[in-house]
């Protein structure tokens, strides 16, 4: 057993992004200002994105979207049970239903084939989650979007460098909303962005995140800048800092390497695990893609086990592993089964899923012993609980 806890994640933060936040801290310059612009632009290019808006995280950048989409309370959004649960509780917030279609049983991404027979005259948006890393099929959601005049917003949380068809998350002719938690494949400790090609939303999003005023009013203190400003609607306080951005400057030129290292983990787990039989091991989609592999995520067949997913984990701790729980379906927890509930057997690979899944440790600090130590662990589990 390992002498020391390997968490499941854990952020690679380096002296770059350190003497930039300790640069930010001497310039006087802490709250948004030239390094929120810099990460801002140098994030758009990177995604191919003709317009970004940076925030304080994804869940304001879902929330802000909705808002300036000026969608009606009663309004229908289509999204997948499999995710965060601020995917839904901000559709909720705005006053919308949310309308859940079950998962593909192998990616747990979003089945599209199965979101044609939720849409309503009420339907407005759809939401698809690029699970762990790996993009929705997009072309068929967007088919749908042109048929039924519908909004599609990219919960792009897990999508950072994820690509779809050879086309960056964030390029697509859709909304994209990133997120840099520190679990995320890059960080800003917290934070998120709104990518769009529609210069009219990105405008009102911009507007919104800092009061309703103009997208350059941190300027008022610089030199150039006047102290005077304008309201032009009410807003919320969503803005991304410059202490923030300071490291995510220095994230981004990692992220590419950061991909390669977990997939090179990715695929370690994938070869060491392919012949336990306890396990179901995320699957691959069959069109081009770049999966950024922000997760990993196994299924644990618990049939098989006299332990339910939550004793795997606890057995994993026991033996110095850490892991974490992506996702318990959202119409699992007690609100949504209270307020949105479903029908008995409506979403049975969500279910599934929901009681099996668990994130194996997957960041790119590992090294090849850790990874080693991972596979070891979780045969080690298994192999004691049996049935």
């Amino acid at each position: 057993m390992r002498s020391e806890f390997l968490p499941f994640s854990t952020p690679t933060i380096e002296d770059a992004e350190i003497n930039e936040v300790v640069d930010s801290l001497k310039s006087g310059w802490i709250t948004t200002g030239p390094k929120v612009k810099r990460f801002e632009e140098e994030f758009r290019a990177y995604v191919g994105a003709p317009f970004a808006v940076p925030l304080s995280s994804a869940t304001a950048g879902l929330h802000l979207t909705l808002l300036a989409l000026k969608f009606q309370e009663g309004d229908e959004v289509i999204t997948t049970p499999m995710t965060f649960a601020s995917t839904v509780s901000i559709c909720v917030l705005c006053g919308l239903k949310p309308v859940l279609v079950d998962i593909e049983p192998g990616t747990l991404n979003l089945d599209v084939s199965r979101v044609r027979e939720k849409i309503t005259s009420r339907t407005r948006a759809i939401i698809p989650v690029h699970f762990a890393g790996q993009p929705c099929d997009m072309d068929p959601i967007f088919a749908l979007a042109r048929e039924f005049g519908l909004t599609v917003i990219e919960d792009a949380a897990h999508a950072a460098g994820t690509e779809y068809k050879g086309r960056r998350i964030g390029s697509l002719d859709s909304v994209s909303i990133f997120s840099f938690h520190p679990n995320k494949n890059i960080t800003t400790g917290e934070g998120g962005m709104v990518c769009t090609p529609d210069e009219a939303l990105a405008e009102e999003v911009s507007l919104l995140k800092f009061h309703g005023m103009s997208r350059e009013a941190w300027k008022r203190f610089a030199a150039s800048g006047t102290p005077n400003y304008d309201i032009v609607l009410p807003g919320f306080k969503y803005n991304m800092m410059d202490i923030q951005a300071a490291i995510g400057i220095h994230q981004l030129p990692k992220l590419d390497g950061f991909i390669d290292r977990r997939t090179e983990i990715a695929h370690f787990y994938n070869e060491q695990l392919a012949d336990v039989a306890e396990l179901c091991l995320p699957a691959y989609a069959p069109y081009p893609q770049r999966h950024a592999w922000h997760l990993y995520t196994p299924l644990v067949k618990i049939e098989r086990l006299a332990i339910d997913r939550d004793g795997f984990m606890a057995k994993l701790k026991e033996l110095n592993i850490g892991s974490g729980l992506h996702y318990k379906a959202v119409h699992r927890h007690a609100w949504y089964r209270a307020n949105l509930p479903q029908p008995e057997h409506a979403l049975p690979n969500a279910d599934y899923a929901s009681d099996r899944i668990l994130s194996l440790p997957l960041f790119p600090k590992m090294t090849e012993d850790d990874a080693r130590d991972v596979v070891e662990a979780v045969k080690t589990v298994i192999a004691r609980n049996r049935t």
